[in-house]
């Protein structure tokens, strides 16, 4: 049988966190209609909260779990909603694509005083000022989640660079030189190193930045499995 996928979701989604329901809710009808995969949207907690499309990653455990962010749900509505949702989609034949970003972070809760290197942004591998400090928004302590699922803190040593200096309130590509940082390699040569997109970038080359990903990945998929049970119950 061939495979027919529907993009399940767009940027300009009502803030009201109903879209999960809604997914469990036209399951059968989409089943109906030949569609037997679909691609849903980022599911955990982004930086502006229930008005976040999930691309601003925020905390990546919480999928509409915890009070953070101003609110418990993301934009698309809670935790249990989202794992009914997939049931039911499962128990119509229905595959899911969850899109994830781990490239980068939003909403840090504190700042940090950081060493950095201005880069131009058509170019990021010319830099363009001296090396000197700004104040970054690099630490994401997740205080509203309390250590549940992982207790691993972010802060300046797993990222690259970020794009904000909250000290002169500038908006500017900003390279961290401390600690032997630099821009991953081995990526597309878009604007000299594409390395960086946007926000806080994170430092895929850190092993401890790996394993943490790691584990939620296997986390993530823990999550999934569990709706399939649900489904065929």
């Amino acid at each position: 049988m061939n495979k027919t996928i529907m993009q399940f979701f767009e940027w300009n989604l009502p803030s009201d966190g109903g879209h999960w329901n809604f997914l469990k809710e036209q399951s059968k009808v989409l089943s109906d209609a030949g569609i037997n995969t679909l691609w849903l949207p980022p599911a955990y907690k982004g930086g502006d909260g229930s008005d976040d499309t999930g691309y601003g990653v925020y905390d990546l455990y919480d999928l509409g779990e915890f009070d953070q962010k101003g609110s418990v749900r993301t934009k698309y509505g809670t935790k249990d909603e989202y794992i009914n949702a997939i049931a039911e989609a499962h128990k119509n034949n229905i595959q899911i694509l969850a899109d994830i970003v781990i490239n980068h972070k939003g909403g840090a809760d504190k700042t940090e005083w950081v060493k950095v290197v201005k880069v131009d942004p058509n170019d990021r591998n010319n830099k363009i000022s001296d090396e000197y400090d700004i104040k970054a928004w690099t630490k994401f302590n997740f205080t509203g989640r309390n250590n549940k699922y992982s207790d691993f803190k972010w802060n300046s040593e797993h990222f690259d660079g970020v794009d904000w200096d909250e000290n002169k309130k500038e908006s500017a590509k900003f390279e961290f030189t401390g600690l032997g940082k630099g821009w991953d390699s081995g990526v597309d040569t878009e604007n000299g190193n594409y390395a960086y997109l946007m926000l806080t970038d994170i430092d895929v080359s850190s092993d401890v930045v790996y394993e943490e990903l790691l584990r939620w990945l296997l986390w993530a998929t823990k999550q999934r499995y569990s709706s399939i049970k649900r489904s065929i119950r």
